[in-house]
């Protein structure tokens, strides 16, 4: 799992360096033909894996409910970021990862509830769950640079 790991950490790099160079205005442009900004991507992001690995573990995640409900799958920004939302997403970038790598090598994820992707790609444990979200992360990667491009 190290790779997947290690892939997830320079995927979280690049998202950290939109976060730390980017205006809040460049963070919360909606450009037409788009539902969401750079920063909710990011947010994203961090809410879906913690969904994917530790929710569908039946463990504590390390994000709010109120989180979860504003940045899961489906929903917009519903109000634009703060300063302080920026700060706090730049801090969960890497905790939360760090905090996932303790946990798979202390090997808390003993249970997991299967779950079906958009891709039609059933997850089955959070192995499974940790390679898959290095996929889903990249899909938004590209949503980003595409944004950059457009605001």
């Amino acid at each position: 799992m190290d790779f997947s790991f290690d892939t997830t950490l320079k995927t979280r790099i690049i998202f950290l360096q939109q976060l730390e160079t980017l205006s809040l205005e460049q963070l919360n442009a909606i450009p037409t033909g788009f539902s969401n900004n750079i920063f909710w991507n990011i947010k994203h992001v961090v809410v879906t894996q913690q969904l994917l690995v530790y929710g569908l573990s039946n463990l504590p995640m390390q994000v709010s409910e109120t989180e979860v409900n504003a940045f899961r799958k489906g929903t917009k920004p519903n109000q634009e970021a703060t300063k302080e939302d920026v700060e706090l997403l730049k801090n969960q970038l890497l905790s939360t990862l760090e905090q996932t790598k303790n946990d798979y090598k202390n090997g808390i994820f003993k249970t997991y509830n299967e779950y079906t992707v958009t891709t039609k790609s059933t997850l089955t444990s959070a192995e499974d769950a940790i390679i898959f979200n290095n996929f889903h992360e990249g899909i938004h990667l590209g949503y980003i640079l595409a944004l950059k491009h457009l605001i």
